[in-house]
């Protein structure tokens, strides 16, 4: 990110109007008439994106003992996340070539294709394409449902939309691994694969017969930005493959390797020509590079959540099954405050972004005094925790819909797209960085050497502490943006 803060906001002339409706939209517009089809459409796009990544997260151990291939055991998660963000920033690309209806159906396409070869492989290398094409299709609904919401829904309802897309993650969470569990206990795993095809077809079909055939922006055709996706997977690969290693060095190369491709992306960017995301988006003068910033610190916040199961059955004491529920508890969290604050955006936007990473770090300070203890199932520490993993949830969703609603309104005409894939490609990505960066603290800390309590306890000690620091800049960083976008807002044409 370009620190220089002598880079002047955009003049509200060069702006996208983003002044709040007069009158807030209620849940019963967006869910009947044509609206509603939409929101099916796109929130159903993002469902079977994420209901598959925790189906396959459940029945891969049940794949590995099918089909071998245990050594490559990471990448069938490490690729399908770098497809993913592949997907997200060539979704602007794909809108303006191929106008929404064509984009979802070859989205949807994708996603299917992909998921019919994982429930075909006979091997690995066979499941591990299957799984690069799946992210690459779901990256595109995802990012779609975000860049479709501006173009096919009235401005009034976008942040009830958005709201509705954030939410479908929670509910994927409680789905994803039930349904993969199930399958996965009667040794079913290529169904619980291709039983998502049909329902992605029935999506497909159904965007195809109600959205626009046509985008109205008439979007100008841009040239792929190839060099800094290059350098977007190299960044993603090279911090993944360094957390990987138990050496610090190697955590080290891969973190520092990483940042330096995002620098280069940034270069890159400042050039002009082709771009990966929208004018001015990596600087934090600007009301865009704020908001995205923002969005990143809090998904990087959210990350230690991925030790979440391990640290309630090591230190209290809890069965796989609850451990798994109670590391629900973020995602759940997130969902209930999408749905909340998409009715109090209109009138108490500006607050909901700073109060989000406020609440995301009281969470993870609870986190950080009580999950460490070893409580073997007391309420009085698991209580606490329960509380804490909620919060952190809860903060994101509280500040998600008046994040998103805020770029589309940061940006000028042309970069519409840009900026709505951009979401998607910074969320993904910094899930991509923070996970690793977790992997690289509790490791740091011990969780495997010594290990047991011990290691566990000092894991969890350093995981809260230390992402606790990324909400805790993030107030500060949403305060500017909240900041800049107000001015913007006021700034004459």
């Amino acid at each position: 990110m370009n620190f220089d803060l002598d880079v002047p906001a955009p003049t509200a002339g060069q702006m996208v109007a983003s002044a709040p409706p007069t009158s807030p939209a209620g849940w019963g517009e967006l869910l009947t008439g044509k609206n509603a089809i939409y929101a099916i459409a796109l929130s159903g796009g993002v469902t079977l994106h994420a209901v598959n990544m925790y189906i396959a997260t459940t029945v891969m151990p049940s794949v590995i003992v099918d089909i071998g291939g245990l050594d490559f055991y990471a990448w069938t998660t490490t690729l399908f996340v770098v497809a993913s963000i592949l997907g997200a920033a060539l979704t602007a690309k794909l809108l303006r070539s191929a106008g929404p209806r064509a984009a979802y159906v070859v989205a949807s396409m994708l996603f299917a294709g992909g998921t019919l070869i994982c429930s075909l492989s006979p091997n690995m290398p066979v499941m591990l394409v299957g799984r690069s094409v799946q992210g690459l299709g779901g990256g595109f609904l995802y990012a779609l449902a975000y860049g479709l919401t501006r173009l096919v829904l009235p401005e009034r309802l976008w942040g009830r939309a958005i709201g509705l897309v954030s939410a479908m993650f929670g509910v994927a969470t409680l789905v994803g691994p039930a349904v993969g569990g199930v399958f996965a206990e009667y040794g079913a795993w290529r169904a619980a694969f291709w039983s998502l095809i049909p329902l992605t077809v029935a999506f497909a079909l159904l965007a195809f017969a109600t959205l626009p055939r046509a985008s109205r922006d008439g979007q100008e055709q841009q040239s792929v930005p190839l060099l800094q996706l290059v350098l977007l997977t190299g960044a993603v690969l090279a911090v993944s493959a360094g957390s990987l290693s138990a050496e610090l060095s190697w955590n080290l190369a891969g973190l520092l390797a990483g940042l330096a491709m995002i620098a280069l992306i940034a270069a890159a960017d400042g050039r002009g020509g082709t771009r990966l995301l929208p004018k001015r988006a990596f600087s934090i003068a600007t009301p865009l590079g704020a908001l995205y910033l923002t969005i990143a610190l809090l998904m990087i916040g959210m990350q230690p959540e991925v030790f979440v199961p391990y640290l309630l059955r090591q230190l209290h004491g809890q069965s796989p099954i609850w451990a798994g529920y109670l590391a629900a508890l973020m995602a759940l969290g997130w969902t209930a405050a999408s749905l909340l604050s998409s009715r109090w955006q209109e009138s108490h936007g500006d607050r909901l972004v700073v109060a989000g990473p406020v609440l995301v770090t009281t969470g993870l300070t609870l986190f950080a005094f009580f999950m460490p203890v070893h409580g073997a199932g007391d309420p009085a520490y698991l209580l606490p925790i329960c509380v804490g993993l909620v919060l952190v949830g809860f903060g994101i969703g509280l500040a998600w819909p008046s994040l998103v609603t805020r770029v589309y309104g940061s940006v000028t005409d042309g970069d519409q797209d840009l900026a709505a894939g951009g979401v998607t490609t910074v969320q993904l990505f910094a899930i991509a960085f923070g996970t690793a960066c977790a992997g690289m603290v509790a490791n740091f800390a011990g969780i495997a050497e010594p290990g047991g309590i011990a290691g566990a306890s000092k894991a969890a000690l350093w995981l809260g502490s230390v992402f606790a620091l990324a909400p805790l800049l993030c107030i500060v960083v949403a305060l500017r943006a909240v900041r800049l976008t107000s001015k913007a807002r006021r700034r004459p044409a």
